[in-house]
């Protein structure tokens, strides 16, 4: 349902190109669309038809600007999130990984290979500096941002890069939180990258060729592919759903609302370390759905559970998705339409003292957990201006007592602080290390 990768091509009605010695994947749509245009057939043949100028613009996101691009950018609707532990002590190599990074990162958001000619311009007889399995895809709007983690800044005491005097006060691992059951192996982590595209294989591409020319700096210590965003992130968007089948995300800040984006998601430059000034801190937190006792659930325990109608996406006791929440409507019997202890209710600005976060969360599958049911949820992440003043409070009120907490197991856990976006002549984490 969500594939608009495989499937998509091969329905195209057009023969596609094999690529030449040289080509680049913008050249590669340019002579695409030339080949169209000359059969006659080009209004009609999808997407690989698209003009070169016309299709860059649609499917580019810019890399360079004030804030990193993949926060308040329109969610996508896939994602590769991967975090790396550093395994280098020296700060040189680890300097120059993030200028290699960079400069591949801003290649491939703009739909290029990550080296010049890299799939196969080196030749025959060299390991090619690109992957290739992008080569005849667009940049479906790929976005690249990177967060750097507490353990990145000391770890045991030891100041790991003579970061250690850099690091930001809200930078400080989450607390345990109730019934947290985290799993190590899919916590933490010094450096991590979130990869988001309307493609899954370009953003794929773009986590791997990282991965590749980072070897022997670090070393993939986790990751997480997603699908279906659950949250919208702009007021073009509709509201997505769960795999709870529930509207997430109504109440998410937008990128419509500077006012909002700028008190509760970038750092300001008086908050702390100056290096911060621009940038937001992302928390990740990996949920299993305990999918199939939900599904034996009553709709109305559904409802009653969310707070929220399961059709419309109203707060229960209306009728429209984006009525106000009154948590003071009384239902039958006198009893408050919207529970006590409603996940709605417990994480409304409302009862929380005006706290907010942005959300991007994406949901997951990843086959079974050995005992017969689905490995499946919610990947969570929020980017916040403090994590331990917004999301913190946040979470503590959830984890005890949120009646989703029945349905629900936190699995995975981690904080990262991301940089702000890159200037001309800049690199990731220059603001950090120059």
């Amino acid at each position: 349902m969500q594939d608009s990768g495989g499937q998509g091509r091969n329905q195209d009605s057009v023969a596609e190109p094999e690529p030449r010695p040289g080509l680049s994947r913008r050249r590669l749509f340019g002579a695409i669309g030339a080949g169209a245009v000359l059969a006659g057939t080009g209004a009609a043949v999808g997407r690989l038809t698209i003009p070169e100028a016309a299709a860059s613009t649609a499917q580019t996101v810019p890399f360079r600007g004030e804030h990193q691009a993949g926060i308040v950018t329109p969610a996508q609707d896939r994602m590769h999130f991967v975090a790396f532990d550093v395994i280098t002590d020296s700060r040189d190599e680890l300097v120059e990984m993030l200028k290699k990074w960079t400069s591949m990162a801003e290649r491939m958001t703009a739909g290029e290979e990550a080296t010049e000619d890299g799939a196969i311009g080196a030749g025959e007889y060299k390991p090619p500096s690109d992957t290739g399995e992008a080569l005849d895809l667009h940049a479906s709007k790929l976005t690249l941002t990177i967060g750097f983690g507490p353990s990145l800044f000391a770890t045991d005491g030891k100041d790991r890069f003579g970061l250690a005097g850099k690091r930001p006060a809200a930078l400080t691992d989450l607390p345990k939180f109730t019934g947290d059951a985290l799993d190590p192996a899919r916590s933490g982590g010094d450096i991590a990258i979130q990869a988001c595209a309307d493609d899954p294989q370009v953003a794929v591409h773009a986590v791997r060729n990282l991965a590749r020319v980072g070897f022997g700096v670090v070393a993939v210590r986790w990751s997480q592919l997603g699908f279906g965003r659950t949250s919208s992130t702009s007021t073009s968007q509709t509201t997505p759903r769960n795999l709870f089948g529930f509207k997430d995300g109504t109440r998410n800040i937008k990128a419509e609302d500077p006012a909002a984006v700028s008190e509760f998601v970038w750092v300001d430059p008086n908050d702390d370390q100056a290096w911060m000034a621009g940038g937001s801190y992302l928390v990740a937190r990996r949920i299993r759905m305990l999918i199939e006792p939900w599904d034996r659930t009553t709709l109305h325990e559904q409802e009653r559970v969310f707070g929220r109608s399961k059709g419309s996406g109203a707060p229960l006791g209306e009728k429209d998705e984006f009525s106000p929440l009154n948590l003071e409507a009384k239902g039958a019997g006198g009893k408050p339409a919207i529970d006590t202890d409603a996940h709605v209710r417990l994480a409304s600005a409302e009862e929380l003292g005006g706290i907010q976060i942005l959300r991007r969360g994406y949901n997951f599958t990843d086959g079974t957990d050995g005992f017969g049911h689905l490995d499946a949820g919610l990947f969570f992440i929020a980017y916040c201006r403090d994590p331990q003043k917004q999301f913190v409070p946040m979470q503590q009120n959830l984890a005890r007592n949120d009646a989703l907490n029945e349905y629900i197991k936190h699995v995975g856990s981690a904080v990262f602080a991301v940089p702000p976006g890159v200037g001309d002549g800049g690199y990731w984490g220059s603001t950090l290390f120059d």
